[in-house]
């Protein structure tokens, strides 16, 4: 995980494109077939912090989008119809052709998981091949319970009394394997990003029509999805658990499931050079 200040270093540019009636905030670098890199949704999530450690390297590749999701980063966080990934993957389909890409690779860690196989469904034109780490919404636990221990603590972080730097440092040990990922700068910066009160209600918006929405269930649809797929999981994953890979993988007619050892629901941060380079792999070998 890596601050936005970041960008400097990798040249990466920066803009806002308004699709949906939502301005997305959108992080780009490099050149070549795109890769558009979808992140996760835990308090204070944006797209660079979940992937800017990821963009220098994968930018020697790709033309790599990193788009905060609506609801989420320096995004708007407008109200929608419906459930919020069939909603973020319209955007996302709009900003593809707003910037001028027919098709795309797509990488989608856990909320993005969701908007990327929405979007795979919905506009399957879209996606080229996708990597799918830890998504929300598409697996079902079969030997771990649910909700599970980390979406318990997810759920929770705006619960009375409120967030605080206890709660946020609780949330990043879950998201991890090794408790040195857990620093006090990337606390702070959680922290800071998610007591802003649109993003609380940004990300409330986003959970809570997850929850209440049957189209969210994504694990309904998952015969459907015929794109090329890379299931990738964290073996110690406690947010959505790596068993859930298997009803998965066994759901999806084109996908296979690689799994990290050691390493929690936070696979592109813990084990980042490995990540990038199945990345690099998958994505650029012949079709």
């Amino acid at each position: 995980m890596t601050n936005d200040s970041a960008a400097d270093s990798a040249n990466v540019t920066t803009r806002t494109v308004a699709v949906q009636g939502t301005k997305l905030h959108v992080h780009e670098a490099g050149a070549g077939e795109t890769l558009v890199l979808l992140h996760g949704g835990g308090p204070g999530a944006s797209g660079w912090s979940n992937f800017g450690g990821n963009v220098a390297a994968l930018a020697e590749h790709f033309r790599v989008i990193v788009p905060d999701q609506p609801g989420y980063g320096q995004s708007d966080k407008p109200d929608f119809d419906g459930d919020y990934w069939t909603f973020a993957a319209r955007c996302i389909a709009d900003l593809l052709g707003a910037l001028g890409v027919e098709k795309a690779h797509f990488v989608g860690n856990s909320l993005g998981g969701g908007t990327t196989v929405r979007l795979a469904l919905d506009h399957p034109d879209r996606i080229d091949r996708m990597i799918l780490m830890g998504p929300a919404g598409v697996s079902v636990n079969v030997l771990t319970p649910h909700p599970s221990e980390g979406l318990k603590i997810l759920s929770s972080f705006y619960d009375a009394p409120g967030p605080s730097r206890d709660r946020m440092a609780a949330f990043i040990r879950m998201m991890v394997f090794d408790p040195a990922m857990v620093t006090e700068e990337l606390i702070t910066e959680r922290l800071e990003a998610a007591l802003d009160p649109d993003a609380r209600a940004g990300a409330l918006r986003a959970v809570n029509s997850i929850m209440s929405s049957s189209e969210a269930q994504l694990w309904r649809y998952l015969h459907e999805v015929r794109h090329e797929t890379l299931l990738v999981w964290g073996r110690d994953d406690r947010v959505v658990p790596m068993d859930g890979g298997l009803f998965a993988l066994q759901r999806m007619p084109n996908a296979d499931l690689h799994v990290f050892s050691r390493c929690g629901h936070w696979a592109q941060a813990e084990r980042r050079d490995e990540f990038n380079r199945l990345a690099v792999d998958f994505f650029g070998r012949p079709a």
